[in-house]
């Protein structure tokens, strides 16, 4: 009896796997191509060039960003910052609202003890070429002391600036800066949430509606909401070598997952019910319907691939079923 309902339990779990509803399009990943690239840190989409993805190293490169094709991998830009100090720990990028790209020098791998970290900021380039640009630098601090961070998001609505620093001292926690960045004097970052995450990365969506934080492992998605984030729980990830970067593709529907290491792999996770920003489900061109159980660009009449897929299976699992049974009326 026991197999039979083994057997009956596991032509219902493949069955619902197999039919579940099919997600909406979603971008390719793509694999980093550039030898140059090998410590891949943070990574944020373009906002004036389509289809391009901006990252830089985690370390010992240099005050360089590299702009590559979400399509071949192949790096098609980069860009060196001049008007700064020595880059010290790079460890994340965001596009703000303005037209501009933001880096964070926020990294501390001595466990939070340096008492200021830096945010580079500059015109994100009209053409892609390599070329220079001239990038303001802000003084950063921790109203509660220095903490190591490996996230930096900016909002693409209010352009203000947040940090999350990762677990240590009794876990980690968001931090919001002033409204306005300023390069004459030191910005204070404030917690605004305490957060359960060894984060490593995060990112807001194009509307700024949500907001992901990820880990080596895991990540979690937030509804961002007067300023803060309300937890909507976990999210997809990929396997990946050594989870570091995570943003949003330009439509909000998918999220975009980087690794560090030489050759690495961005890798796509799409996004469905409250998960999905509000623009994302109120964008009627997705015709998706009520419940997200439709697929752009199909037909009424046309018989959905997972659907028979699952027949297939369920017709397997009967025929297992019905010999199982077979074998122990013999008995």
């Amino acid at each position: 009896m026991r197999s039979l309902l083994c057997a009956a339990g596991a032509a219902g779990i493949l069955w619902s796997a197999a039919v579940a509803p099919a997600a909406a399009d979603e971008p390719d990943g793509f694999t980093i191509s550039d030898p140059r690239i090998t410590e891949a840190s943070g990574l944020t989409a373009s906002r004036t060039h389509p289809g391009i993805y901006w990252t830089h190293n985690d370390s010992d490169d240099g005050p360089y960003l590299y702009a590559v094709d979400g399509k071949s991998g192949r790096t098609v830009a980069r860009i060196t910052l001049r008007g700064i100090g020595a880059p010290r720990d790079v460890e994340a990028i965001s596009a703000g609202p303005d037209g501009d790209l933001y880096v964070g020098d926020i990294g501390d791998n001595l466990g939070g003890s340096w008492n200021h970290v830096w945010i580079y900021r500059f015109p994100e380039p009209k053409r892609l070429r390599d070329t220079t640009v001239t990038a303001t630098q802000f003084d950063v601090k921790y109203a509660d002391g220095p903490r190591d961070a490996e996230a930096m998001m900016v909002h693409p609505k209010t352009g203000r600036v947040y940090l999350a620093s990762k677990k240590q001292g009794g876990g980690g926690a968001l931090y919001e800066g002033p409204r306005q960045l300023t390069a004459s004097g030191t910005n204070t970052f404030r917690k605004v949430s305490p957060v359960d995450l060894w984060v490593t990365d995060g990112a807001f969506s194009p509307d700024g509606t949500r907001l992901v934080l990820r880990s080596y492992f895991g990540a979690r998605i937030y509804r961002w909401q007067d300023g803060r984030p309300k937890d909507l729980g976990s999210v997809g990830v990929p396997v990946q070598q050594q989870g570091e970067s995570v943003t949003f593709s330009p439509d909000g529907r998918t999220l975009m997952y980087g690794s560090e290491g030489a050759g690495s792999e961005v890798e796509p996770v799409g996004l469905s019910d409250e998960q999905l920003p509000d623009a994302a489900k109120d964008d009627p061109a997705n015709d998706d319907g009520a419940n997200g159980q439709g697929r752009k660009g199909s037909s009424d009449t046309d018989l959905d691939p997972g659907f028979i897929k699952g027949a297939m299976v369920l017709a397997l699992a009967t025929g297992l079923v019905v010999a199982l049974r077979r074998l122990m009326r013999r008995r």
